[in-house]
């Protein structure tokens, strides 16, 4: 943990650069005291099980309170899912595509013999499939035909609107939903453990790729079912995890910020500093 007054960790000076806009790595990384969330700031945050990525902007936002400023996340996770989700603050809020776009790495575990709706653990399993076949060479080889460039199509149970609707809105009322393939591209697709029904993971893919869709799709490749039963993102960009900040430290220490008066408001146009 990291108290308000001993925020400043000595790490080499790097940057990374998104379009037009240039990100000291060390300003990033180290827990530092001297915050300007108005000019903005690249928060990094561990996100909780069960927490939604809005519940995290949500949290962030309330800390600022009264004070009003602008808070975005950069790629959802889902609810189920730990690890990093980064957060803007103030005018680098306009940098969230940007970040967005960047490649994902995601480590997690499968769970052979079963299938959900979901694709995931956010829905009872709806079938069973014979496992007594899988071998370790099988399951290790079937990873190679997901690596590169490849069509997904996305689960049901998603945030993608289709006629301005989420397609989970949908799935949830039973109703039926078109599917269509995107392309998505995984550099790296790796068994880390294999103990029967689970296989733990470790995938490198780029923005839009579903962890929950592949657990699926890998399933039927060894002639068998899967879902997604454990999902962490680990880095996004250059961005790490183990840099990240908990939920409720950082909260403590922009109210601590807060009571010394050491916040500032945004001041941008009336439009961009709504919230």
């Amino acid at each position: 943990m990291h108290s308000a007054h001993s925020l400043i960790l000595q790490i080499p000076v790097q940057t990374t650069t998104f379009a037009s806009y240039t990100v000291p790595l060390s300003d990033i990384h180290s827990k530092h005291k001297n915050f300007n969330f108005a000019e903005g700031e690249l928060l990094l945050i561990n996100k909780p099980y069960h927490w939604t990525s809005f519940d995290i902007v949500g949290k962030v936002r309330n800390a600022f309170k009264p004070l009003k400023l602008k808070v975005g996340h950069a790629g959802t996770l889902d609810p189920l899912a730990t690890g990093l989700l980064i957060v803007c603050t103030g005018k680098m809020t306009k940098q969230i595509d940007s970040f967005q776009a960047e490649e994902k790495e995601y480590t997690g575990t499968f769970t052979l013999g079963s299938t959900t709706p979901s694709y995931d653990m956010e829905t009872e399993v709806d079938e069973k499939f014979d496992t007594t076949h899988l071998t370790e060479e099988m399951l290790r080889a079937a990873c190679a035909q997901f690596t590169g460039e490849i069509q997904q199509y996305p689960p049901a149970h998603s945030a993608i609107k289709v006629n301005g609707e989420r397609l989970y809105e949908k799935a949830r009322r039973g109703e039926d939903v078109e599917l269509k393939a995107r392309t998505v591209t995984i550099t790296q697709f790796e068994l880390t453990r294999i103990e029967l029904p689970e296989v733990d993971f470790k995938v490198v893919c780029s923005k839009g790729t579903y962890i929950r869709s592949l657990a699926y799709d890998y399933g039927k490749a060894v002639n068998s079912g899967a879902h997604l039963s454990k999902l962490r993102r680990t880095r996004s960009g250059n961005f790490k995890v183990e840099d990240a900040w908990e939920v409720m430290e950082l909260v403590n220490v922009i109210r601590e910020l807060k009571a010394n008066n050491a916040l500032q408001p945004q001041v941008d146009s009336a439009e961009e500093a709504s919230i």
